[in-house]
């Protein structure tokens, strides 16, 4: 049910409820007064719950996470690119140590496959009619598929009445015959010869409109509904560094020449004579100039998504879609890994057909003259790098291989210790001319895709540098801004936070409003700075001269929404942690008002994470227990939600944290719970009983904790 604002926000939302809905909270009634006064006192960092639902005394602080690793939202599980000077450090046994890369690798989730492999040669075709196998006499998988079916795997599971979803709504299963709903569409038929063959059965009806972007030569390699799928060879020609970097290479042959050039001018002592020309008349152009970009558009009406780490996963992205988000980002990925072809990093890449969509815009708002909503898209790539490089020549790989990308974002801000140790990420923050010079160069090979960038306040807290570094991605730095004009970023976010600060700290919103506040003047100051002389290329700026500016950090309700774009003026807000706990968020943002979902309704949502996930990673064994290992993921974040009925004071917070409580039946109960062996129960409802062999281990082993009051 819509819970009313607690303070009237005049044309806060987009759909206006009737005026019998809408109540004023700022005058309350004597009553309302009087059990106003009844309540308890507000305590920072805990959120008060009513005292009906209480399991404690009301007022005592309760075992709570001192510290709750927020890290593992934005960028928690990956490893770094993998650093050149590893390859000399040797392992146990004397041999090369390989860096782990992916996701998560220093947790074990055990083991998730088949007890027996079945060979890809027999995993899609009638049980007679098998294609011919690459490895032939050599190949150590399973062959026989009756043996598999009753050896190989376990038995199918009932959930969902034991239909698989995948099947049920394209009507193929591209999992084959590892499906765990496999009897749902398989049958036994008798040939003539009395001979009795196993064949998958498919719905001709609803696969006629699937089948347009299925690929049947390798139907292992298609998940339907799913974009910027590469195929297997570009990532084998760009490990194999048979992928030409044309414009990269130019543009970073210029980038070698024009900074010796530059070096020797600004270093040379002010008596050599021998040197008759200065840097700005021995200047040289580029190779190329950036295309016209695409122009974007970001708006009070365009609440974004986050690059979420782990958790910004596929299926979640398009729940978050569904819901309202109308921008989102890819997981970070890690620039050197996309040139390498690694195949983990580019799965990052896939996007729902959702997600390439327009997004909403308010034709009579803000918009630039030339933007063209119908070709803009949700789906943005993030990535990050060390090295100038390795931005630019990633940037050029990623726009010639995914079609459906409508931007590539540099991430600044990342906090980690092993990405930040490498030089990327937040390190970024403290080197601004290398900054600059991989939005330049990324911008001169991106084609039409604008680049954007997201950072941090600064590294450390008594060092804020996000003023200075904004100044330079919207100018360009004094050195270079005479020559090449402004780097071309299009927008920038900022993350309310230092990278010293990780998430122990509430987002200051005051310094992003003061960002924001440069942000209007620099974009002034940039036609101020032309003239007839050296005016700068139109095509060096972007949204027409226009470079947006989004904030970032503990937005966890529409009234923080709005309070974020109205008075600090950014605009738009990116959601993040708030969005892994309340997805429904951007609908609320959307209405304008509280939405207190229902403990069914919430699990609704977890059904149809499951849903997408197998739609995305398959029915199969290996499928499931990946969708298993990424639900309980977002559970551990989506149990903290405090259903709005049960708080005594609003707008919640999403820093506080509750004491003990119980729900108003026991599936809040048990959706409130902190025990992971609760999130795998609930897990098993959409996805069936856990293999032996899975394991599940939160990053917080322990349940007692103390409350942590923010800073």
């Amino acid at each position: 049910m819509g819970i009313p604002e607690t303070r009237e926000r005049p044309n806060a939302g987009f759909a206006e409820e009737p005026a019998s809905k809408r109540v004023k909270f700022d005058a309350p009634a004597p009553a309302a007064a009087e059990s106003e006064s009844q309540k308890p006192p507000r305590v920072k960092g805990l959120a008060i719950i009513k005292e009906e639902y209480l399991i404690t005394a009301p007022g005592q602080r309760v075992p709570e996470p001192a510290t709750i690793d927020d890290d593992a939202a934005e960028a928690g599980g990956r490893t770094a690119a993998p650093d050149p000077r590893d390859a000399q450090q040797k392992g146990p046994k004397g041999g090369k140590r390989k860096k782990q890369q992916g996701q998560n690798k220093e947790r074990s989730f055990g083991i998730m496959s088949d007890a027996m492999r079945l060979c890809n040669s027999i995993a899609w075709t009638p049980e007679f009619s098998p294609r011919p196998c690459k490895q032939g006499e050599r190949c150590n998988a399973l062959h026989d598929l009756r043996k598999y079916l009753k050896e190989g795997r376990r038995e199918d599971i009932e959930v969902f009445g034991g239909v698989c979803p995948v099947w049920e709504k394209f009507g193929k299963c591209p999992s084959g015959w590892r499906c765990l709903f496999l009897s749902s569409h398989m049958k036994e038929i008798e040939h003539e010869d009395g001979r009795k063959e196993l064949v998958l059965v498919s719905d001709s009806d609803k696969l006629a409109s699937a089948e347009s972007n299925e690929a049947e030569d390798k139907p292992e390699e298609k998940r339907y509904g799913v974009v910027n799928d590469v195929p297997p060879n570009i990532k084998i020609d760009l490990s194999r560094k048979r992928v030409n970097f044309e414009k990269s290479d130019q543009y970073l042959a210029w980038l070698s020449k024009d900074t010796e050039l530059y070096r020797f001018h600004h270093h040379r002592h002010k008596d050599d004579v021998d040197e008759t020309k200065d840097y700005r008349a021995q200047y040289v152009e580029p190779p190329f100039k950036p295309s016209e970009k695409r122009k974007i558009y970001f708006g009070r009406e365009t609440p974004a998504l986050a690059p979420l780490t782990t958790q910004g996963n596929l299926p979640f992205r398009r729940l978050c879609v569904e819901l309202g988000a109308e921008l989102t980002y890819s997981e970070m990925a890690y620039g050197l890994p996309i040139l390498q072809g690694d195949k983990q990093d580019w799965t990052l890449m896939r996007a729902h057909e959702s997600e390439i969509l327009p997004p909403r815009f308010n034709p009579s708002g803000p918009v630039e003259t030339g933007y063209d909503n119908s070709k803009d898209m949700r789906f943005g790539v993030q990535i990050t790098a060390n090295a100038p490089w390795i931005a630019i020549k990633s940037a050029e790989t990623l726009t010639r291989f995914l079609p459906h990308m409508r931007l590539i974002d540099i991430n600044c801000g990342c906090p980690i210790d092993q990405v930040f140790k490498t030089g990327a990420g937040s390190a970024l923050l403290d080197t601004p001319s290398k900054l600059e010079r991989m939005i330049r160069g990324m911008n001169a090979v991106s084609s039409e895709v604008p680049i954007t960038a997201k950072i941090r306040m600064g590294v450390s807290d008594h060092k804020l540098t996000a003023q200075k570094l904004i100044e330079r991605l919207t100018l360009g730095g004094e050195e270079m801004r005479e020559q090449q004009g402004a780097p071309g970023c299009a927008a920038v976010t900022l993350h309310g936070r230092t990278r010293q600060q990780r998430y122990t700290r509430a987002a200051d919103w005051s310094y992003i409003g003061e960002c924001a506040a440069l942000i209007k003047k620099y974009n002034t100051t940039k036609n101020d700075l032309t003239d007839t002389i050296r005016e700068v290329e139109e095509n060096t700026l972007p949204n027409g001269g226009k470079m947006y500016f989004l904030g970032n950090g503990d937005c966890y309700s529409h009234v923080d929404y709005f309070d974020h774009v109205d008075n600090a003026k950014v605009d738009t807000v990116m959601i993040g942690r708030g969005a892994i706990v309340k997805p429904w968020i951007f609908e609320e943002i959307e209405k304008g008002q509280y939405l207190d979902r229902s403990a069914s309704e919430r699990l609704t949502y977890i059904e149809k994470f499951a849903r997408y996930g197998m739609e995305a990673w398959g029915s199969d064994e290996l499928g499931l227990n990946y969708t298993r290992r990424f639900l309980l993921e977002f559970l551990s974040f989506f149990n903290r939600y405090i259903p709005i009925g049960l708080l005594e004071y609003l707008p919640p917070s999403l820093n506080e944290r509750p004491p003990a409580y119980r729900g108003r039946n026991d599936l809040e109960t048990l959706l409130a719970s902190r025990d992971y062996k609760d999130w795998i129960k609930i897990s098993e409802m959409f996805l069936g009983p856990a293999p032996a062999a899975f394991k599940f281990e939160p990053k917080h082993k322990s349940n007692s904790y103390e409350i942590e009051a923010e800073g």
